[in-house]
């Protein structure tokens, strides 16, 4: 289980290589994504607190990356942060999560992003639940869930 240590740890000295990578043209982005999907993914924007379709989403599924369906996140560690974003306590893999050091805004965060195709998807912050104590708080734009029934 991943916890603050070795998020910073990631941020700091390098990620864990993805299963694959996957590269486009940002026209083909443009191409492929609706515009708000662009400007959260492909250019670091995030979304209005509580505007997200899927921030009070607890359907049981798989969230994946909006741009290149790898799997993100399971349904079952998802959780109601009240933060206005989807949160999760853990990614589905060790190496499913990309995080950098991110100075903007005049504080110091660690951005997450999908480490296959970079797409960004939010942040990470010490302050989720036990056991883990993290919070990956994610735009809706950025994901998109596959239900499954349980």
């Amino acid at each position: 289980m991943l916890n603050w240590k070795h998020i910073m740890d990631f941020a700091v000295n390098g990620n864990p290589e993805p299963d694959q990578r996957i590269e486009k043209s940002e026209e083909q982005w443009r191409e492929q994504l609706t515009p708000e999907q662009y400007r959260i993914t492909r250019q670091k924007g995030t979304e209005a607190p509580h505007s997200g379709a899927l921030c009070s989403t607890h359907d049981a599924g798989i969230y994946s990356c909006v741009c290149c369906d790898t799997k993100l996140f399971d349904s079952t560690i998802k959780y109601n942060s009240n933060s206005g974003w989807p949160s999760f306590t853990q990614p589905i893999k060790e190496n499913a999560i990309k995080y950098l050091k991110d100075t903007t805004l005049g504080m110091v965060r660690v951005e997450i992003l999908c480490n296959t195709c970079d797409a960004h998807l939010g942040h990470v912050f010490p302050d989720g639940p036990e056991p883990s104590g993290l919070r990956y708080c994610v735009n809706s734009e950025a994901i998109k869930i596959q239900k499954v029934n349980v």
